[in-house]
């Protein structure tokens, strides 16, 4: 009985290679900065050192690669709209409290580890994709205030008044910070008990 010939899986497109080491050095960036080596990024990815060098010109246009796929919101826009509007909305908004604190979590224990690290690039990345993310995420959640019938305010407006409470919550330990189930019924309810 003769082996048939072993066969190579196809090859990824640059695209894809890209795609993927970043997603795999991404935790790496996260706990080492830019001092993670390449043997430490090759072995996170699966991959040859020579690889890396095939895919990125160097280690500055990797570590460039994961602050940009740090601040892309696709994955947080992707989890608003997969929660079901068919929940009652102070659930709603939690799930989406809880997406949007995870990925700015990420994005800021990324940007800590590179500053520390000092690879942080002042004015490294535009405003205006900045203000686009923040778009893009207001609208997400403005869907989430879609089914409601008795809003006081266009959803448009609620989102972005949710957003800056979200975003502007203090992570200080000295400091009393509100837990996301105190912002909801805050937001929703007001600050003075009916």
């Amino acid at each position: 009985m003769t082996e048939a010939p072993r066969r190579r899986a196809p090859g990824m497109s640059a695209e894809d290679r890209r795609r993927m080491i970043v997603r795999a050095v991404l935790p790496l960036v996260v706990e080492h900065g830019a001092a993670v080596t390449t043997a430490q990024i090759a072995r996170a990815a699966g991959i040859g050192e020579g690889t890396i060098f095939r895919a990125f010109t160097d280690k500055d246009e990797l570590i460039d690669a994961c602050v940009a796929e740090a601040l892309n919101p696709d994955g947080v826009l992707q989890a608003i709209a997969e929660i079901p509007l068919d929940q009652p909305l102070p659930d709603r908004l939690t799930e989406a409290a809880e997406a949007l604190s995870a990925h700015l979590e990420r994005m800021g224990a990324l940007m800590s580890a590179l500053h520390s690290s000092g690879h942080l690039k002042r004015g490294g990345h535009r405003k205006g994709s900045r203000m686009e993310s923040f778009t893009a995420m207001r609208e997400a959640v403005a869907e989430l205030f879609t089914p409601e019938d008795r809003l006081r305010l266009p959803a448009e407006k609620l989102a972005a008044v949710f957003l800056s409470l979200l975003f502007s919550r203090r992570r200080d330990e000295q400091q009393a910070v509100l837990t996301t189930a105190e912002l909801i019924d805050v937001f929703l309810h007001g600050a003075v008990s009916a």
